[in-house]
């Protein structure tokens, strides 16, 4: 147990912010990818692909594109397919994609397919939120999961084999419109808020280009003078990425994650002066049944008498003091001492919480 804890410590334990680079730290404003999705048919299963009775828009689509392809079926038919499934298509389109470029696509049943290995994809859309067609997919799945299927309805499945990919599956037909060549400041949002990193970003931008050339928006954003001349837009924005500054630190924050017990501590928690105890009460009640026989010939008869047995122990809990101040390496320590588990540590937590001795945050998950 006390393994387990010392483990926490050394996960939680950070080390001291060094500098990082500000293409680490932030992203071009306007500069990011886009979702596509679609939807389409996978065909060539070994009789894995979707049960027609069950799912009716399998057969409606296969209609649908052989009419499309000049083959009429007649209305009244309902072909019962085994090699062909129904499936939903995402991907995502690159910042900048031009007309021609392949992105890699991700392929899931939607349907009750068993499995899509060996399918290939037949030639579908994928739109934008706009609703415009981005890119057209098709091609043969990869899938990294097996299963089988028995009469009996018995079933062995390895990893999931609903879904598959297909690199570079599908090929780029109309491109973002461009919003970084248009001219104007270059904006540069944080991955997360932070006032101090923002002022430090800006203090080495102006240091590098001249006092004037950046200024902070909000704690996420800083604009950066840049000249409207695309060649020249992307030769500063290639300096800018590579800066080093040293980031602030992060807030104090305690997760909790109470499904599995996990809990991460920041190194900038701090607790205050408190004095904590913590054990358990435990009450056992067994219960037996006693027969009563009653002598020979004394007209009695045998009756079952119940008989309650309770105990209750109290495990020996030690108690802790910590000091004004204490950091995590004193916290981890002090758990450790007292043999608390994991599930422990998150009650203690919680209590240092409610008592206003934690001064950080703490988030369950």
């Amino acid at each position: 147990m006390r393994a387990v804890l010392a483990l926490l410590a050394v996960f939680a334990l950070v080390a001291p912010a060094s500098a990082e680079r500000i293409k680490d730290l932030a992203q071009v404003g306007g500069v990011r990818g886009n979702a596509l999705v679609g939807y389409g048919l996978v065909v060539g299963l070994d009789g894995s692909g979707d049960r027609t009775s069950q799912a009716p828009f399998t057969v409606q689509s296969l209609k649908n594109l052989l009419g499309e392809l000049g083959v009429n079926v007649p209305a009244n038919v309902n072909p019962q397919l085994k090699n062909v499934a129904a499936v939903a298509i995402h991907a995502e389109l690159p910042p900048f994609a031009k007309p021609g470029q392949p992105i890699d696509i991700t392929v899931s049943s939607v349907g009750n397919a068993v499995s899509l290995r060996g399918g290939s994809l037949l030639m579908a859309p994928l739109r934008g939120a706009d609703g415009q067609v981005y890119a057209i997919a098709q091609g043969n799945l990869i899938v990294g999961g097996f299963g089988a299927q028995g009469k009996d309805g018995s079933r062995v499945s390895v990893n999931v084999p609903s879904v598959g990919r297909i690199p570079n599956g599908a090929t780029v037909e109309r491109a973002l419109p461009d919003v970084f060549s248009g001219g104007g400041d270059i904006t540069l949002n944080l991955h997360k808020n932070d006032f101090t990193t923002v002022s430090r970003m800006v203090a080495a931008l102006n240091n590098a280009f001249g006092e004037g050339a950046a200024r902070a928006i909000d704690g996420v954003t800083v604009a950066v003078n840049a000249p409207s001349d695309p060649g020249a837009r992307i030769g500063l924005l290639a300096r800018i990425e590579n800066l080093e500054l040293t980031p602030g630190s992060a807030p104090a924050k305690v997760v909790v994650n109470s499904r599995t017990g996990t809990v991460v501590i920041g190194a900038q928690v701090r607790v205050g002066a408190a004095a904590i105890s913590h054990g358990s009460l435990t009450v056992t009640i067994n219960e037996n049944a006693n027969v009563s026989q009653p002598g020979a010939f004394s007209g009695g008869q045998t009756v079952v008498t119940p008989q309650s047995t309770i105990t209750a122990t109290n495990d020996g809990s030690r108690m802790f003091k910590f000091n004004g101040g204490t950091t995590l390496d004193e916290i981890v320590h002090a758990v450790n001492a007292v043999g608390a588990a994991p599930g422990d540590l998150i009650a203690i937590l919680e209590a240092l919480k409610q008592a206003g001795a934690l001064s950080a945050e703490l988030e369950v998950i």
